[in-house]
């Protein structure tokens, strides 16, 4: 009969029977609908077979007024597997124990290497690593990807102006490029200060040349301002001008806004549903309802189970749906209006130096056609337009 590996969950026993009336024995179990296989005779008195360990009470009453013996050579199957886990249940419970703290001491976080940062900014970054969770002792599994903490790092600590985080085995290595304050370049000779723009001068600091525009002068571009030769006709030397012009410039900005604009956004609401995913199958261990969004955005992180240097083809997945919904701004005039003047203003400074500043504004077109602003302004702003140029000898100013 096939498929008796059926039989291994229910139970196997092989039975010893002797006796003189082996046939009767065997015909009684038969019609009692007792399966046995394996059969094979031992002599005249003397057989053995197989039979599934549901059926006992069969055989028990097959036995009675038989004339046979019977005898349980072996046992095996499901049953007998977990009485022996359990009379042995303490090697059995520290093999498991001894497993799952290895495994979890393989996905710990056992160093963090931080390469390229002095001590200072090492400090920072290991505070921050901290605020986030990330530190000695911890599940890599409630740890950002590094994606993550890269972004982390970057906007906490101003100090790096790039970070590299890479996990290798229980470690994470980082590598830090900090920000270089430049140095005041070295002049190689002398030279002159020109206009860089078209200006009108409102201010002067000049620590070093001859100034050669006044205050409420206009300048072109590439006309001197300070001149780096000082000193009496005949007695002149050429020096390295330093200094800062600030002049009045005018910008100009056009801006077009829609009076009615769509857009998406999140309204807070969220799911989050938790998976094992083994080798190509997914089993849900958390989150089991469905969302019903309509409109949502999904983000999925997934890490990977490790076992000391080896990576299990067991993944932990987190997705998390974001509903979001469509919105329609709607402007009144005076409102988009003053929405468009901002934009204008935000561009012009997007634009700017860090010491430039923004004297005065003037609206010069204002409309509204076919549902949008159209508007034009001119800025005024204060800046300095100097910049070095050096003096090539033989050169007139």
């Amino acid at each position: 009969m096939r498929n008796h590996w059926i039989y291994f969950y229910w139970g196997i026993v092989t039975v010893k029977a002797t006796g003189t009336g082996l046939e009767r024995f065997i015909n009684r179990l038969t019609r009692n609908g007792v399966l046995i296989w394996d059969v094979k005779k031992h002599g005249l008195e003397t057989m053995t077979f197989k039979m599934s360990l549901k059926d006992m009470k069969e055989l028990k009453q097959a036995v009675r007024n038989s004339g046979c013996k019977v005898k349980f050579l072996k046992r095996t199957g499901l049953p007998f597997l977990i009485r022996r886990l359990f009379k042995n249940s303490g090697f059995f419970v520290g093999a498991v124990l001894f497993l799952t703290v290895l495994f979890l001491l393989s996905n710990m976080i056992w160093g963090i290497e931080i390469n390229g940062a002095d001590p200072a900014t090492e400090h920072k970054i290991r505070k921050e690593l901290d605020a986030i969770g990330l530190k000695k002792g911890q599940l890599q599994f409630f740890v950002e990807e590094p994606e993550g903490i890269q972004r982390a790092i970057m906007n906490a600590v101003e100090e790096v102006t790039w970070v590299g985080v890479e996990l290798q085995g229980t470690t994470y290595h980082f590598q830090v490029v900090e920000k270089n304050v430049p140095e005041e370049p070295e002049k190689l000779g002398p030279q002159n200060l020109v206009a860089a723009k078209k200006a009108v001068i409102v201010d002067m600091f000049i620590e070093e040349g001859q100034p050669k525009v006044d205050i409420h002068d206009h300048v072109k571009p590439g006309q001197l301002l300070v001149s780096g030769q000082i000193g009496k006709e005949g007695q002149t030397k050429s020096v390295s001008a330093k200094g800062k012009v600030y002049g009045e410039i005018w910008y100009k900005s056009e801006v077009i806004l829609p009076l009615k604009s769509s857009f998406q956004v999140f309204n807070g609401n969220e799911l989050r549903k938790h998976y094992l995913k083994i080798a190509d199958f997914s089993i849900p261990i958390w989150g089991f309802k469905d969302h019903g969004y309509k409109t949502f955005e999904k983000e999925k992180k997934e890490k990977k189970f490790k076992f000391l240097k080896w990576e299990l083809p067991i993944t932990y997945i987190e997705d998390t749906f974001r509903e979001s919904e469509h919105i329609t701004r709607l402007y009144k005039e005076n409102e988009a209006i003053e929405a468009a003047k901002e934009m204008a203003r935000t561009d012009i400074k997007n634009g700017l130096p860090e010491d430039a500043t923004i004297k005065g504004e003037k609206v010069l077109r204002q409309t509204i056609q076919n549902g949008k602003v159209y508007l034009s302004m001119h800025f005024q702003v204060i800046e300095n337009i100097a910049k070095s140029y050096p003096i090539i000898q033989g050169e007139s100013e």
